[in-house]
């Protein structure tokens, strides 16, 4: 298998939905930013491991999360958890500008690493810090996107995000959570609930605190 078949995978079984998305998943190989170690299941749709205790999300699940952002061309787009960098390489090659925070050094390291190789990273920007209270300096975001479980929806990233704007979110334990996506309107926050979801959890000043 390679990054064209399992992106054709992904379509056939209506994860991927829009062309844009399409070419920012045939732009971007997944190879490239899983360990080494696990190089020989990049293609499969399973999470991976990357190493402190965090994992690179099942490309069904990376789709699902970047259709439901609907992303276009020049979104300001804010991303909690970086991780090995996948998410935020789809993105950008998807046309958005975005602002990629991750807590853990290490994984921030290893994700400008992976960045490298990737075929949009001038559109990127990483941070280090806690992600769990958004980025304030460049808000607001046209698109906020968590890749971690959170106890509830932050305040300062519904502060953070545009009005019309939309965020997608895991909520609930640290374990399993449901995907909220999150649109903010003049009178107050539409919410609806994609699906259960399994996240690694948000650690930070709004995360959860036995995390």
């Amino acid at each position: 298998m390679n990054n064209e078949h399992m992106v054709e995978t992904l379509a056939m079984y209506g994860y991927i939905k829009s062309e844009r998305i399409k070419e920012a998943f045939l732009k971007v190989d997944r190879a490239n930013f899983v360990p080494e170690e696990y190089r020989d299941k990049a293609y499969f749709d399973d999470p991976l491991p990357i190493g402190h205790a965090q994992t690179i999300s099942a490309p069904s699940m990376v789709a699902i999360m970047l259709e439901l952002l609907e992303l276009f061309e020049g979104a300001k787009v804010l991303e909690i958890g970086t991780g090995s960098g996948y998410n935020a390489c789809l993105m950008a090659c998807a046309g958005a500008e975005v602002y990629t925070i991750e807590r853990i050094p290490a994984l921030r390291d290893m994700a400008k690493k992976n960045m490298e190789k990737c075929p949009c990273r001038s559109k990127v920007r990483i941070l280090l810090g806690d992600g769990s209270g958004g980025y304030e300096a460049e808000a607001p975001y046209d698109r906020i996107i968590v890749t971690c479980g959170a106890p509830d929806v932050p305040s300062p990233l519904i502060e953070q995000l545009k009005i019309g704007g939309i965020m997608v979110i895991p909520i609930g334990g640290t374990f399993f959570q449901e995907l909220y996506v999150i649109k903010k309107e003049r009178n107050g926050l539409k919410k609806r609930v994609w699906g259960d979801v399994a996240f690694v959890p948000m650690v930070g000043k709004y995360g959860h605190r036995w995390a």
